[in-house]
């Protein structure tokens, strides 16, 4: 799939891991585009006023792709306390801005090659099929759409798995 990528379109960017003076870029991606398309809910509140006690300190990764210097996407790969899945993609946004400059392509790519580091062997996502870029986004990295797990957001009508 990299080789059909224009290697101009992405020398501007950077996928870097999370500190905390990312923290900012973090919620207010996720905010904006969640506030596009639905509501932000509780559980939403709480992963991005918290992302190093609820992610990183649980053994999860964010990352942040900088687009000519500047935090423009991000995207986290949170610990799954579940026997059929070690880690879920979440929390993935990138701004208007810098959409279609394959930041979701490459901040997945770095979620998946991370969890493979770390011994994964199934990831676990969720989404809406509303968010139709992303919905393809996901296929083209791999997972494949599954049925019948519970979720904590009203907005999910889709999840998906990768097989490692």
């Amino acid at each position: 799939m990299v080789a059909n990528i224009n290697k101009e379109e992405i020398q501007d960017v950077q996928i870097v891991e999370y500190e905390s003076k990312y923290k900012q870029a973090f919620k207010s991606l996720n905010e904006e585009w969640i506030s596009s398309y639905f509501e932000m809910e509780e559980n939403d509140y709480k992963v991005l006023d918290h992302p190093k006690e609820l992610i990183l300190d649980k053994g999860g990764k964010i990352f942040v792709a900088l687009y000519q210097g500047k935090p423009l996407g991000v995207c986290a790969l949170v610990k799954m306390n579940d026997p059929n899945y070690d880690y879920e993609l979440a929390k993935m946004a990138v701004s208007p801005k810098a959409q279609g400059k394959k930041l979701g392509w490459l901040l997945g790519k770095a979620i998946i090659n991370s969890a493979k580091e770390l011994g994964a062997s199934k990831i676990y996502l969720e989404s809406n099929t509303a968010l139709t870029p992303a919905i393809n986004l996901y296929y083209k990295l791999g997972f494949q759409e599954i049925k019948g797990r519970q979720t904590s957001y009203k907005r999910v009508d889709i999840q998906m798995e990768l097989n490692l």
